[in-house]
């Protein structure tokens, strides 16, 4: 039996149709929400996942949603300051950050890829505004100690959130718009810091009350078995992702957690312990992982609920 050309089409619609009409539950559930997106890993560089995530967020925009993007950029950050002849040093998976570093990284930051993902935002409409945490005192900060062996050791300019003014990028939603957030917070004592973007995501996922956090990454979720052990200690074919934990369940198995991995979880603990409903970890290495994840059934990562 032939398929004509208008039956294909029709099909093809049919197929759009079953998917718009998948999403009309969660439309109505989340229409006007607050989500935090924290923008990172592969998405940030692959030039097709970063159009995809434009296109995501904007969708989120016209669904009516309130999306907010909050973005490090720890590669960018690297090269630059290579380019300057200052090195790059990590004591306890943070980032040594010297006044001069500092300089670097507020201008990678605001100057480099905020800007970036601004225009591929805008190039779907008038939506996009970059601000930095340190703009209205957004964010605020006080220094971080990294611990090493016990010890507390002075990083630099790297700090911890403390406290979140919501009213510049509530103002900002209210009149439409997409902030794209810098992890750049203002110091209790008049200076700049540099705070990690998962953790600044968090904070401000809880101070603007939102429905979700989502946190891109480059790992399909939170692996129930890592690092995994197969047949004469050969990796297995398949890694089970746990698709939904409590916060309970998620700080039983934190400690345990790899270094790359630990910074996300911490992040979706702090979220739903302060009054998010829901925190993912997401494939950010997947076309529109986000819309898979807030407008289906199914969905995808790891969900971290309160209870």
């Amino acid at each position: 039996m032939k398929t004509t050309a208008g039956g294909t089409r029709s099909h093809e619609a049919m197929a759009k149709a079953h998917v718009l009409t998948q999403a009309l539950p969660w439309l109505s559930r989340f229409h006007g929400a607050t989500v935090v997106v924290k923008f990172g890993g592969n998405a940030m560089i692959d030039e097709e996942l970063k159009a995809a995530f434009a296109q995501d967020v904007v969708f989120l925009r016209y669904a009516g949603l309130r999306p907010v993007v909050v973005h490090g950029g720890g590669p960018q950050i690297s090269r630059e300051l290579a380019k300057a002849g200052l090195e790059s040093t990590f004591t306890a998976g943070l980032r040594v950050t010297t006044p001069e570093a500092m300089e670097v990284v507020r201008m990678v930051l605001t100057g480099q890829v905020q800007r970036e993902i601004v225009g591929l935002i805008n190039a779907h409409g008038s939506f996009a505004v970059g601000i930095s945490g340190e703009d209205g005192n957004s964010l605020l900060a006080n220094r971080r100690l990294a611990e090493v062996d016990g010890e507390q050791v002075d990083i630099g300019r790297v700090g911890d959130v403390t406290a979140v003014d919501a009213t510049l990028i509530n103002a900002l939603l209210d009149d439409g718009r997409v902030p794209v957030v810098s992890s750049v917070a203002r110091a209790e004592d008049g200076g700049v810091y540099n705070v990690n973007a998962d953790t600044a995501a968090a904070a401000l996922a809880v101070g603007l009350r939102a429905e979700k956090l989502v946190v891109l990454t480059d790992v399909e979720g939170l692996y129930a078995d890592w690092p995994p052990q197969g047949l004469n200690g050969q990796p297995q074919a398949q890694l089970e992702v746990i698709s939904q934990l409590s916060a309970e369940e998620l700080e039983r198995v934190l400690p345990s957690l790899s270094s790359g991995m630990a910074p996300k979880m911490e992040a979706c603990l702090r979220a739903v312990r302060g009054g998010v409903k829901a925190a993912h970890v997401l494939d950010g290495r997947v076309q529109h992982a986000l819309l898979l994840e807030v407008f289906t059934d199914e969905g995808i990562g790891t969900m971290v609920v309160s209870s």
